[in-house]
């Protein structure tokens, strides 16, 4: 399974930018797939994950009522729709794939896309 990020770019704030995660490879069938962030010098950082069957979702606070996840699973895809941009918001943004039902740890990572807020 590979997994390609795309979307990231330069925004002001307040604005907004959809972010892709395509997959590939053997038949695709993930258990949840995540968005994280990862900042300089700082940790990385959960934002959010959506369930592949069923499509629930699950934010964290600091991105709760301006980020969504959504997916199409005819295209093995999942989105980030990122609203009201903040300048801490800016980082590189990851998508990752957890295949089964057990345990935290995702499976498969995209390589990342950088998204920098603007003040």
């Amino acid at each position: 399974v590979q997994l390609q990020a795309s979307g990231g770019g330069l925004v002001q704030t307040g604005g907004s930018l959809r972010l892709s995660c395509a997959a590939s490879g053997r038949t695709f069938s993930p258990y949840r797939m995540g968005w994280f962030r990862q900042a300089p010098r700082v940790e990385r950082e959960f934002v959010g994950h959506i369930r592949w069957s069923g499509g629930s979702t699950y934010y964290a606070d600091s991105v709760k009522g301006r980020f969504t996840i959504s997916r199409d699973n005819t295209k093995n895809t999942v989105y980030l729709q990122m609203n009201s941009l903040k300048p801490e918001d800016t980082a590189v943004y990851y998508c990752a794939a957890k295949m089964g039902v057990l345990g935290p740890t995702y499976d498969y990572w995209g390589q990342g896309t950088l998204v920098t807020v603007s003040s």
